[in-house]
């Protein structure tokens, strides 16, 4: 493949970080600038940052300010004007769409006749109604099935949003590519003085039994059931909520209205490459999912050795296995139902009286994951069938 140039719409990027943005940077800094080069247009959230700056891989266009919803529905026109610039300049061979929404700047390239391929990746966590069926986007939806009808591959990170494609109209070829995790990070081993800051940071103690979860504050990821669960279970069960979000301050009033705070631990922000001391220093990783898109965390919580906890709502079925849920297959995880925090104080306590089952379980996950979720294997799939039929390689 002679290089190439791919221009990336994506509303956030490094920085400002989710699975979305992680995965960008994991499969740029994988191919190697002399096949593609890469650049993205992001939101410029923060005044600190720099409107233009090189990244790994990747050069990065920051367009506008400020993180308000109508800052972000700005940012749809802006990325085109700054796509239309910089192709003028230099042309792009692709485009490629970081979510659903990004279709939006290639449509508005399009009716300016930049018609060139592109790819569009589904990361969604939301259910299809919100993101799709919300009432404010009903006057652009038929823009937005324009854009998946005209792409030239769509690429989803689980079975069940592969399917949204196709009911938005997508009729092309579909790739199942999920997130990864740098199973080096997460696998690994750390000595005492790295651990013994986070020990002394949430207090524990010999005896202690520490849940964790990682995710943004947010209704979807129903952190609240994990508080309810806690009131249930017996006072040396603790738990570290890693991650900060728009419902922070409700759940920490929950927590104390449940009499569970002094036992949650609130981290807020943790820099991404902390985020395994956390899970290291952790018992058992829960995280009851609404609704998911896929979930990074939970993979990255296998890659560390922890048992998990989870629905198996949207693409968490893609990979946590439940022993009574799905018996013809290994089990990878412990499964409840949504919404049901009396089944989360239940398999906790399981967990914690069976732990030869659970040190089999963590054992089919962790070889899971490292043949499946590697980001070096999910790098090669991704230049392949997805670049690679981009650029018609």
């Amino acid at each position: 493949m002679s290089k190439k140039r791919i221009l990336i719409f994506s509303l956030s990027y490094h920085p400002d970080v989710g699975g979305a943005e992680i995965a960008i940077k994991a499969i740029t800094d994988r191919i190697g600038t002399s096949e593609i080069e890469f650049s993205v247009i992001t939101q410029r959230f923060n005044a600190q940052t720099p409107r233009e700056e090189r990244m790994g891989n990747v050069s990065v266009y920051r367009v506008g300010s400020g993180s308000s919803y109508l800052s972000k529905i700005f940012f749809i026109p802006r990325a085109a004007h700054k796509a239309f610039q910089l192709n003028k300049k230099r042309p792009f061979d692709a485009f490629w769409a970081m979510m659903s929404y990004m279709v939006f700047p290639i449509v508005l390239l399009r009716f300016r006749g930049i018609r060139i391929p592109y790819a569009v990746t589904l990361q969604e966590g939301d259910p299809f109604e919100h993101v799709f069926r919300r009432l404010r986007l009903a006057p652009f939806l038929p823009l937005l099935r324009v854009g998946f009808r005209h792409a030239a591959v769509v690429q989803a990170i689980s079975t069940f949003l592969g399917a949204w494609s196709r009911q938005m109209g997508f009729t092309g070829p579909l790739e199942i590519i999920p997130n990864g995790v740098d199973s080096a990070a997460f696998l690994r081993e750390f000595p005492n003085n790295k651990l013994q800051p986070v020990l002394n940071k949430i207090h524990k103690k010999s005896g202690d039994v520490f849940l964790v979860t990682t995710s943004r504050l947010v209704h979807k990821n129903a952190d609240d059931d994990i508080i309810r669960a806690l009131a249930k279970l017996p006072e040396h069960i603790k738990c570290v909520v890693v991650g900060s979000g728009p419902e922070e301050h409700k759940l920490k009033s929950f927590a104390r209205a449940h009499g569970v705070s002094e036992r949650m631990y609130f981290l807020g922000h943790v820099d991404y490459a902390d985020i395994p001391l956390y899970l290291k220093v952790s018992d058992i990783f829960v995280r009851p999912s609404r609704s998911e898109g896929m979930g990074n965390s939970f993979i990255e919580a296998m890659a560390a050795g922890l048992p998990v906890i989870a629905t198996q709502e949207g693409g968490i079925a893609d990979f946590l296995f439940d022993a009574k849920c799905n018996p013809g297959k290994p089990p990878t995880g412990f499964a409840v139902d949504k919404d049901a925090p009396e089944q989360i104080a239940e398999m906790v306590t399981y967990i914690l009286t069976h732990p030869d089952e659970v040190k089999r379980t963590v054992k089919n996950a962790r070889e899971f994951v490292a043949e499946k979720y590697d980001w070096n294997h999910i790098a090669r799939d991704m230049k392949a069938k997805i670049f690679g039929r981009l650029l018609g390689a």
